[in-house]
């Protein structure tokens, strides 16, 4: 009866791995359907051109992927040493009970709605990112601190949780040959946590470069590239979000779509390049 049950459970758990795979396959497929016409239309030509002008019916995607990913990008610099101080202080130097205070925060600001973000983002800070750095203040750099300002609690609550997984007696054997604090964290738990910790780093990428409406907010829907982060800018799904509403035409609806493709590819590549450089490096230490 054993050997039945757990065949069993051992073939329910392959179908739901399956399942996922399947389910990503089913999208992609979907997506790919729908963004046809637009790959007719355009080809690689798609990828590469910066001109956005649905009343000309000509759909360039490399601002929206340039918008996406310089975001993504400098809201990583900027979340990444803070996530990891906030971790390392909730994990080795705050008292027991301010660790259960500033962990609750942060949890209670990981389960804050995008919008909600968004909209103190418009109403909060860009008059703030305005009066600093010049320009009308929706902009990229807008849109890359607000995504850090989302993804760090989330980033922090997961490292704190891998960091709190090393055993007590690697450290206090560390501290018994003289060892200081920097030095336990810094060659016992951050080598012992780091499967965790890099994982909460992918995922928070993840979650950044496909965030919509607190993006939408504070972005803008420009189809420029430009180099100055204060002017306003676009990404994917900004752009999707502004415009899928408006599509009048059929070349139109799927050229958004293909845009949703390519959200997926860009997503799916960055991520399984940064997972796989990061296991090398990892098997190489």
């Amino acid at each position: 009866m054993s050997i039945f049950i757990d065949k069993f459970f051992a073939n329910i758990t392959k179908l739901i791995a399956f399942s996922i795979l399947l389910l990503v396959a089913w999208i992609f497929t979907i997506l790919f359907e729908y963004s046809l016409e637009s790959i007719k239309a355009f080809g690689f030509l798609f990828i590469t051109e910066d001109k956005w002008a649905p009343n000309l019916e000509k759909f360039g995607a490399l601002p929206a992927i340039y918008g996406s990913v310089v975001s993504t990008f400098l809201a990583m610099i900027l979340a990444v040493p803070i996530a990891i101080g906030v971790a390392i202080f909730l994990s080795e130097i705050a008292h027991a009970k301010l660790k259960a205070t500033v962990g609750v925060s942060i949890e209670l600001l990981a389960a804050i709605p995008s919008v909600v973000y968004g909209m103190w983002g418009l109403f909060y800070f860009v008059p703030i990112i305005r009066d600093i750095f010049g320009g009308i203040g929706i902009s990229m750099l807008s849109a890359g601190i607000v995504l850090s300002i989302m993804i760090l609690p989330f980033m922090a609550a997961v490292t704190r949780d891998a960091m709190n997984t090393t055993p007590d007696i690697l450290k206090e054997s560390a501290y018994a040959l003289g060892s200081t604090k920097w030095n336990v964290v810094k060659d016992i738990i951050i080598p012992y946590a780091k499967a965790g910790i890099i994982g909460s780093f992918i995922l928070a990428l993840g979650r950044a470069i496909g965030e919509t409406m607190a993006v939408t907010f504070v972005m803008g829907n420009v189809h420029k590239i430009s180099t100055d982060l204060t002017q306003p800018a676009t990404s994917i799904p900004v752009t999707l979000a502004n415009e899928f509403a408006e599509a009048n035409s059929t070349l139109y609806y799927s050229s958004l779509f293909e845009l949703s493709l390519l959200l997926l590819v860009v997503s799916f590549t960055i991520i399984s390049i940064a997972k796989f450089y990061f296991l090398r490096r990892r098997k190489a230490l």
